[in-house]
């Protein structure tokens, strides 16, 4: 398939400012009317070691990343060893005049003529870069201004000298790299990463409460929070320990609190405990699990999709669920909003995830339609009888009145332990499985609200790409590979892994020529759920676990590899 889009790949030392590059870049890519795929790639250290800031761009859109680089700014001596391999035909390496190109194509750039002090030397890479891209040096130098205005007009117009001079430079050497197309979406567009969305979308559920303990890849979803928190009225406590976060969750819950928590697999693997509590006190709590390669600390700044099983598994006892995987950033928005929703309806936990490569992609995303969000749901604020009100009335649904202690003349009363419906604890062994009949009741709630994976193409005779959550660009780049090389296919994505209503997919399954399930992990473990649940087995796997996000060449080779 021919690349309409270009990938620019930044690269060093943590510290050398290649993330400040990076999102000055995208940022101003996205003013320009540009679609925008980010893919950042770090070490697990403060300083040195090797990391990436990749920025894929297309004039019309973009779903995944790549791994051919067309534009490679190399930092340091190591970027252009590591990545001398990736170069496409028609790349151009930006490189330190200092440490030379190493035979490879391209710029060797001045950064010590152009700066008068090395603290600079990003924002001239930016300029070089910008200039080659043809980006409106307007909207760079705008940016440049927003970003240091707070230190002063000295600082700003430093900044700004050392940009306009890069350009400058840029412009007058004998570069062979094209300008990027026009772009075709326009300005007013967001640039957001995922786990920013998901905030976003916490926010506008009404989100207002948040604790947590600091853990990558999931603390950025709190740091939006706490970004927003005085102008959104959200309280956000840094606790001892993921333990105490989530149940600091359900008591805020249980008095009233709309609560977010979010962490990765290793702190979610503490807060078990606390999600059976927040179970059998049928109080919602929405929380977010940032995946991350294991077991243990494993790779703790890669990516991975291989806590399905420890979220859908956790807690001790039996309870209702629902697990969403967003698929891009503007589901993390929506999944994040309908999560918050779902948990209060059926006062139960309800988890989002996501994973490294998604929660740290900045894309393009047009500006969400909130008076078009559906309302959530809310406790009761009154009952006929507050006497005779009981907390955990045996309902047909399942799900039981809810009120919050001290807002009505009802008394509110919960119990850790098995209870009565008036909240108080029991060993009457009779009451022990009404109850628990009571809260599985709201599975079949929670089934008939799940989503359905949506398909994109045909599924009649077509090689079926089936994916969860960050899988979807990927797979649907490759789709459209196979449908240019003359092969039907189509994309199965689910955005809810559970529950999973078979009749929603199984006849779509049935009409492919192949199916394929794509995630990334070693086991399978969609896969395996759908089998557990539906019977279902797919005809073939791809499955990575490197730590890498998809693209569409990784998908492609495996299936190569398969049909060899």
């Amino acid at each position: 398939m021919a690349r309409s889009s270009v990938n620019v790949v930044i690269g060093g030392e943590a510290g050398q400012g290649l993330v400040t590059i990076g999102e000055f870049l995208s940022r101003a890519l996205t003013r320009a009317g540009y679609a925008i795929c980010v893919t950042q790639d770090y070490m697990s250290r403060i300083r040195g070691g090797h990391n990436t800031f990749a920025v894929r761009i297309d004039p019309v859109a973009v779903a995944a990343p790549d791994e051919a680089i067309d534009l490679l700014v190399a930092l340091s001596a190591d970027t252009l060893d590591i990545h001398r391999g990736d170069l496409s035909p028609r790349a151009l390496v930006l490189a330190d005049a200092a440490v030379g190109l190493g035979g490879l194509p391209g710029l060797a750039v001045p950064y010590k003529t152009l700066c008068p002090k090395p603290l600079y030397e990003n924002v001239a890479a930016l300029g070089v870069a910008g200039a080659l891209l043809c980006l409106d040096a307007a909207i760079l130098s705008g940016l440049v201004a927003e970003k240091f205005v707070a230190k002063g007009e000295a600082v700003v117009a430093a900044n700004l000298e050392v940009l306009a001079a890069a350009m400058d430079w840029a412009k007058g050497q004998e570069a062979t790299f094209a300008c990027l197309a026009p772009p075709t979406l326009g300005p007013g567009r967001l640039m957001l990463h995922g786990n920013e969305a998901i905030a976003l979308g916490a926010l506008a559920a009404g989100v207002n409460f948040s604790s947590f303990y600091p853990m990558t890849p999931g603390t950025s979803v709190i740091q939006t929070l706490i970004d927003q928190a005085d102008a959104m009225g959200v309280t956000v406590e840094q606790a001892e320990d993921e333990i105490a976060a989530v149940v600091m969750a359900v008591g805020a819950s249980y008095a009233g609190a709309r609560p977010l928590v979010s962490t990765s697999g290793g702190g979610f693997a503490l807060m078990t405990e606390g999600v059976s509590l927040a179970a059998m006190l049928e109080t919602p709590v929405t929380v977010v699990v940032a995946q991350r390669p294991g077991p243990a600390t494993g790779l703790p700044t890669r990516t991975e999709q291989a806590d399905l099983d420890l979220v859908l598994y956790a807690g001790h006892g039996e309870f209702p669920r629902a697990i969403f995987a967003p698929g891009d950033v503007s589901q993390c928005f929506h999944l994040a909003h309908l999560a918050v929703d779902t948990a209060e309806r059926f006062q139960s936990p309800v988890f989002v995830l996501t994973d490294q490569f998604l929660a740290d992609s900045f894309r393009d995303v047009p500006p969400f339609d909130l008076a078009a969000l559906p309302a959530v749901a809310r406790p009761l604020t009154t009952v006929d009888d507050p006497a005779g009100y009981v907390r955990y009335a045996v309902t047909d649904s399942g799900v039981s009145p809810r009120l919050l202690p001290g807002f009505t003349e009802a008394t509110v009363v919960l119990d850790s332990d098995e209870h009565t419906q008036d909240g108080h604890i029991t060993e009457d062994l009779a009451v022990r499985v009404a109850m628990q009949d009571k809260r599985m009741r709201k599975l079949t709630g929670l089934t008939a609200a799940a989503l359905p994976p949506d398909l994109v193409g045909e599924a009649e005779g077509a090689t079926l790409l089936a994916c969860w959550g960050s899988t979807l660009g990927a797979a649907l780049e490759a789709a459209e590979s196979l449908r240019q090389a003359g092969e039907p296919a189509c994309v199965l994505h689910f955005s809810q892994v559970y529950p999973l209503v078979g009749q929603c997919f199984l006849p779509i399954l049935a009409k492919a020529r192949r199916t394929v399930m794509v995630e990334g992990n070693y086991s399978g473990q969609l896969a395996s759920l759908i089998r557990r649940e539906t019977g279902y087995v797919f005809d073939a796997r791809v499955a990575r676990y490197d730590g890498l996000p998809f693209t569409a060449a990784f998908i492609l080779s495996k299936l190569r590899e398969a049909t060899a």
